[in-house]
């Protein structure tokens, strides 16, 4: 059986002076089928790159909730348009952080080894290797995804395919960044794409042309719904957007008095007002006292339709309303206050994942220190314990990010509150 790390052509390759030796094998988690049974981590050959392609090194890596749906799911998943797990296994992994050791003939000049990137793994690109994989060898495709049917990021190694190369989904990473941070970019950038669709139409004065504005307020009122783990993420962003006014809202105390501990000492030196509130206060009436307007922005991080209905109600004239937590298929219909959205002009959106640019933004931001990615890991293993901690996610029993460093190999999966760049490189110094 076929794993998809290899190339589809052999080429002649040059090792670019890598200072690395590359293995002949190495681990990784293999998907050979629907359901749990089929996931197992497994020796694996080391890819080798064609001539337009790239090898890299995964630094670390994150354990993402989209990989539970693939795994169910198995072939009949829509990004893998039919793709026979049983004949050709997949690589999982959708987040990580990567260098390069090893760059095709083709290539060179544009890539060289020891060149850090973050893979974009939404690849808007038609399928270009192993066509005959895909139902109507790839017909009518014309996206495709890394840690699907392109080689994913939990292995020790990752074939970068033409694909990736050709959508410019390989986005350059300071040297400075820490792995784990980096690997969040991918995470945050659905965030950062989310905030970027708030649009909103104003006009300076009623004799002034109207404008077209994307992203938070400027100094506006933001209510994120939600304080899970991208929850969090939305409220780290929306801080770095200088709002007037932060409210965020959830039904378990223990996540606000997270959000407490991370984000309200930061809000008061930035001279932004904080409020956390569970959902059963009157969020209508708090909301008062903080703008007779209502809220400028308004995010659902939770697919809960009550939440969303109810949250049409909390938007000032001309606000906007984000459905960012994704509802089931048969939850998805649900009941619009036309009145609002008539004569209030309240504005609905929503995304789905982000783009290179997102990503770019992401790690700018990092970059920064406009955001803190330390604060959303809270766990940290090996590859081996990517089965475990994509069980925690199912059981929720993870609040918060979890990463792995495929070649720092230990038998202990750390709980932490935060990860910071001292942590990473005291654990990358140490032997288990």
């Amino acid at each position: 059986m076929t794993l998809t790390t290899t190339s589809q052509t052999t080429t002649s390759q040059t090792r670019a002076n890598s200072k690395a030796t590359i293995p002949q094998t190495m681990r990784a988690l293999v998907l050979r089928g629907a359901s749990d049974a089929h996931l197992a981590i497994e020796q694996v050959p080391v890819p080798r790159p064609g001539s337009k392609q790239v090898l890299a090194r995964v630094d670390a890596a994150g354990i993402c909730t989209s990989l539970l749906k693939l795994i169910a799911q198995g072939r009949e998943h829509p990004y893998l348009y039919g793709w026979d797990l049983t004949a050709y296994p997949l690589i999982l992994g959708d987040e990580g952080s990567v260098t390069l050791v090893e760059v095709g003939a083709d290539v060179q000049g544009q890539y060289e080894v020891g060149q850090r990137y973050v893979v974009q793994p939404a690849v808007d690109h038609a399928p270009i290797n192993h066509l005959e994989r895909y139902a109507n060898d790839g017909r009518g495709v014309h996206k495709v995804a890394v840690g699907y049917t392109l080689p994913g990021h939990l292995a020790e190694y990752m074939l970068i395919p033409e694909e990736v190369i050709e959508a410019g989904c390989l986005v350059p990473v300071s040297d400075d960044l820490p792995y784990s941070h980096a690997t969040l970019a991918e995470p945050l950038s659905c965030v950062v794409s989310a905030q970027a669709h708030h649009l909103r139409v104003e006009q300076a004065s009623p004799q002034a042309a109207r404008a077209a504005l994307n992203g938070l307020k400027p100094s506006g009122v933001v209510v994120i719904i939600g304080a899970g783990a991208m929850g969090r993420m939305h409220v780290d962003i929306a801080l770095s957007r200088n709002p007037r006014a932060v409210v965020v809202v959830d039904v378990l105390a223990d996540r606000l008095n997270v959000c407490e501990k991370l984000f309200r000492a930061r809000a008061t030196r930035s001279n932004i007002a904080f409020h956390t509130l569970t959902s059963s206060d009157d969020l209508n009436q708090h909301l008062r006292t903080i703008s007779e307007r209502g809220a400028d922005d308004v995010i659902v991080a939770v697919g809960v339709p009550r939440a969303i209905q109810d949250a049409q109600a909390l938007l000032a004239r001309g606000g906007v309303l984000n459905l960012f937590g994704g509802l089931k298929r048969q939850d998805a219909q649900l009941a619009l206050d036309t009145t609002k959205i008539h004569y209030d002009e309240i504005i609905i959106t929503g995304s789905s994942g982000g783009t290179p640019w997102d990503v770019a933004e992401s790690l700018a931001l990092m970059q920064q220190a406009a955001i803190d990615a330390s604060v959303h890991i809270t766990r940290i293993g090996d590859l081996s314990h990517a089965k475990t901690l994509l069980e925690q996610v199912r059981q929720q029993n993870i609040d918060g990010k979890a990463v792995v460093y495929p070649h720092r190999q230990t038998t202990t999966i750390h709980q932490v509150e935060r990860w910071t760049a001292d942590d990473e490189r005291r654990y990358l110094a140490l032997a288990d």
